[in-house]
């Protein structure tokens, strides 16, 4: 079983004692003995002084963009970072001064936009310059480390869905993005890492031995998180992506989408790894909320295989295709964020959707993100700390 860098810090935990500790973690920081973080900080006798929380909540009881205030019931003082309003996606003025050491150590699903990592980066901006040191306890990649996949973020497009300047799948670990979000931010930074024992490149969460913990309420197993670097674009449309139901980012639909059809024409397009089945399903919450809609079940077939962004951008394609009468891209407020389109702040820039309300094909579109997949996987190297 791969041994986290919870495990290994644990070993070595007399590094923090007689230290001022904060601890940056939701219900995924857990041993190998399925204990939370802070209580075996507390149990071994390190100084907690504060537990700051990201997106959702220290327990992921919050959906997506609602703002976590109050959170009781433990033994330590919870900080939430994710509230009302930009400002408080970093600590609070004061929070930092008790404390001599931040410990970062929460469960990332390999997607850009996924919040957690961006809290961290954040976070490592807010105490830059300041003589407290920033430890990073890794943990898998659940997509593996390998494949990249998907445009980069372009300047201009930056959000909470889009604070580092890389592809969607990004095919890093969070030790490792932070030492790459250091040297790219010229951030002076106490950083140490504490690694991964085990963990290769090669393996996906399935190989680790670990077990899945939902990091969020709705990414509750991994094969939600290989899907979500393509599917979660669907949050930038008019279309659910399966929120209020019990398979998020699997299933998709709206009124207007006739299942049968629709899906029968995205299986004509041989995605690789994956299976549409026509479904029809009802949402309690979210779009489309306890209306029974049409639309598909993607079905993962080859985990290895499957390019998870090539799905959702083909998906918004043919739904924009197919559908232009009723499908729409959204322009509401998004994460913070009132200059664009929720969309293109996902996919990091306008052109994806340019390009499919151009009538560009799926190949060039496809093809508009290869040579940023090529150059970040030479810009990463210097960062990658496992073979």
């Amino acid at each position: 079983m791969v041994q986290t860098g919870l495990d290994v810090f644990l070993e070595q935990r007399d590094a923090c004692r007689g230290r001022r500790v904060a601890l940056v973690a939701n219900q995924t920081s857990v041993t190998a003995g399925r204990e939370y973080s802070w209580d075996a900080f507390m149990r071994g006798g390190i100084d907690l002084r504060r537990i700051f929380s990201p997106e959702h909540g220290i327990f992921s009881t919050e959906q997506d963009q609602v703002a976590v205030q109050t959170q009781e019931g433990m033994r330590c003082e919870i900080v939430s970072l994710y509230g009302d309003s930009h400002s408080s996606l970093k600590p609070p003025a004061g929070s930092l001064d008790d404390i001599d050491c931040v410990v970062f150590d929460i469960q990332d699903v390999g997607a850009r936009y996924y919040t957690y990592v961006n809290t961290m980066a954040l976070f490592m901006e807010s105490i830059a310059g300041n003589d407290v040191e920033f430890m990073v306890l890794d943990r898998p990649n659940p997509l593996g480390g390998e494949t990249v996949e998907g445009p980069v973020l372009r300047n201009g497009f930056e959000s909470f869905v889009g604070v580092f300047h890389i592809p969607v799948r990004h095919g890093m670990t969070a030790a490792e993005l932070a030492l790459l979000y250091r040297d790219a931010h010229r951030l002076d930074v106490n950083l140490n890492v504490v690694a991964m024992r085990g963990w290769r490149r090669t393996m996906m969460y399935r190989d680790t031995g670990l077990q899945w913990i939902p990091p969020s309420p709705n990414m509750p197993t991994t094969t939600t998180a290989l899907v979500y670097p393509g599917m979660c674009m669907l949050e930038g449309t008019c279309v659910s992506e399966g929120r209020g139901t019990t398979y998020p980012f699997l299933v998709f639909g709206a009124p207007f989408v006739e299942p049968e059809a629709f899906s029968g024409e995205l299986n004509l397009l041989d995605l690789p790894g994956v299976f549409f089945r026509p479904v029809r399903f009802k949402p309690v919450f979210n779009k489309f909320a306890g209306q029974a809609i049409g639309g598909a079940y993607l079905h993962v077939l080859d985990a290895s295989a499957i390019r998870p962004f090539l799905t959702g951008a083909a998906v918004i394609k043919k739904l924009y295709d197919w559908y232009g009468g009723d499908f729409r891209f959204l322009y509401d407020v998004y994460e913070f964020n009132s200059l664009h389109p929720a969309f293109d702040l996902l996919a990091g820039s306008a052109k994806i959707r340019e390009m499919i309300c151009g009538g560009e094909t799926l190949a060039a579109i496809a093809d508009s993100w290869r040579p940023d997949e090529e150059q970040f996987s030479e810009n990463r190297k210097p960062y990658l700390r496992y073979a």
